[in-house]
């Protein structure tokens, strides 16, 4: 856990957007791959990864590599103080919308996700290349 009192306020400020808390939150239980992040928020890739990277920053989360895939999990030094912040947005009802999703997400294969993720990633991009010309 930060002894700092700027640590603290840097884990605070990271949750301070909702998009970051709700990714905290679903990492609480378990680790994530991006894919399954994405799915869950329904961001797109780039965006799901700016706020991974802002949490990772503040040492709220941790990364591990397996294989092709991105595992995201709530660092080991910040779990106390997460499981508080945590604990007074888990009440909220969206955030029970969101555990329902979660377990949608978590039934999908992970492989499938990436690939489905991918083709919708490129048919935005020839759609949008397409309306430029």
């Amino acid at each position: 856990m930060p002894r700092s009192l700027s640590g603290v306020c840097r884990i605070l400020r990271s949750l301070g957007d909702e998009s970051r808390l709700k990714i905290a939150l679903a990492l609480r239980e378990q680790s994530l791959c991006v894919c399954q992040i994405v799915e869950l928020l329904r961001l797109a890739p780039s965006t799901v990864s700016e706020h991974l990277t802002t949490l990772r920053a503040a040492g709220v989360v941790t990364a591990r590599k397996q294989g092709r895939w991105m595992h995201y999990r709530i660092a080991a030094d910040g779990r106390e103080l997460l499981k508080s912040v945590l604990g007074w947005a888990g009440a909220d009802t969206a955030s029970h919308g969101m555990r329902n999703r979660l377990r949608r997400v978590l039934s999908m294969d992970p492989s499938e996700l990436c690939r489905r993720q991918k083709r919708e990633e490129e048919a935005r991009r020839g759609s949008s290349v397409n309306s430029a010309e």
